[in-house]
C-alpha cells in the first residue's frame, strides 16, 4: 500500500514518530506522501526533512489556503525552487477551503492560482484541499490547471458522484480516506463504487480523520488498512487488488510523472 496524504510531520507524533512509521511498514505500507504545508510560510520544508530522513517518505510542498495570506513573493520563488528535490513529487496541498475562512478568499484563490503556475512551468501535479468550496474550485481547475494536463489529486475525496465526475473530467485522481468508512457518508461511499479502478488512491490524512473502528482517535498510517478494506469491500474486490491497484495509479501519477 501507499499512503498518499499524510502530516507525519505533526506534533501530535513528536513523542513517536519513529514507531509510527515502523507500524506502518509493519502493516504493508511501502511508501507514505509527507504533505509539506506544514504551519505555513515562511517554513515549506516540513514534508522534505521527514522525506529526506527516512527512505519510506516522498514528499510535497506547497500552501495550504489556511497560510494564503502569510504567503509573500519570497515565499511562492522557494516553492518553486523546492519542486527541484529528488523527492518533491507534487505540489500540495492547495486550494480553497470556505469552512473556516481563516484567509480570506480573493487571497486563497490568488495562492491557489500562483501555486498552479508553478506546479504547471515544473511539469508536476497537484494535490487538492476543497471545502465547501467545490464549484469554484472546479472552475479555477478547469481554466488554469486542465489545459496542462498533468493531473492530480483530489485529497480525501467527500464529494459524491456527481462532484466525482467534475474531477476526474478534469484529470484527476480520488485519494479516498477514512471518511469512506463512515456510516453516514454515503454520498462518498457511491462515488467510490464507480470511480474508475485506475484512478483511485487510498490515504489517511493522519493525525486525522481516523477510519472506523478508530474514529475519533489519533490517525496513522497503519490505520489505512481499515480504508483499504472497506475500500475493497464496496467495489467488490479483494483487499490485495485494491492494494495493488491503488498504489501502482500512486507510481502512474507521481512516480513516473
Amino acid at each position: 500500500m501507499i499512503d498518499s496524504h499524510c502530516h507525519l510531520d505533526s506534533a501530535e507524533f513528536n513523542d513517536d514518530r519513529d514507531a509510527v512509521i515502523e507500524r506502518a511498514i509493519t502493516a504493508g505500507v511501502e511508501h507514505m506522501l509527507a504533505i509539506g504545508t506544514g504551519d505555513g510560510p515562511p517554513d515549506l520544508e516540513a514534508g522534505l526533512r521527514l522525506a529526506e530522513k527516512h527512505p519510506a517518505f516522498f514528499a510535497t510542498v506547497g500552501i495550504h489556503p489556511h497560510d494564503a495570506a502569510k504567503a509573500g513573493l519570497d515565499d511562492f520563488k522557494r516553492l518553486a525552487d523546492l519542486l527541484a528535490h529528488p523527492k518533491a513529487l507534487a505540489i500540495g496541498e492547495i486550494g480553497l477551503d470556505y469552512h473556516y475562512d481563516f484567509s480570506p478568499r480573493e487571497v486563497q484563490k490568488s495562492a491557489f492560482i500562483q501555486q498552479i503556475e508553478i506546479a504547471a512551468s515544473a511539469r508536476k501535479p497537484i494535490v487538492i484541499h476543497t471545502r465547501e468550496a467545490w464549484d469554484d474550485t472546479l472552475a479555477l481547475l478547469e481554466q488554469h490547471w486542465t489545459p496542462h494536463g498533468i493531473g492530480g489529486i483530489m485529497h480525501c475525496f467527500s464529494g459524491g458522484p456527481g462532484e466525482a465526475r467534475s474531477a476526474l473530467n478534469l484529470g484527476f485522481y480520488l485519494s479516498f480516506g477514512g471518511i469512506v468508512t463512515f456510516p453516514k457518508a454515503l454520498a462518498v461511499q457511491e462515488a467510490a463504487k464507480s470511480a474508475p479502478r485506475d484512478r483511485i488512491l487510498i490515504e489517511t490524512d493522519a493525525p486525522y480523520l481516523a477510519p472506523v473502528p478508530k474514529r475519533g482517535k489519533r490517525n496513522e498510517p497503519a490505520l489505512i488498512v481499515h480504508t483499504a478494506r472497506k475500500l475493497a469491500e464496496l467495489r467488490g474486490e479483494s483487499y490485495q487488488e485494491l492494494c495493488n491497484a491503488t498504489a501502482e495509479n500512486f507510481r502512474r501519477l507521481l512516480l513516473l510523472n
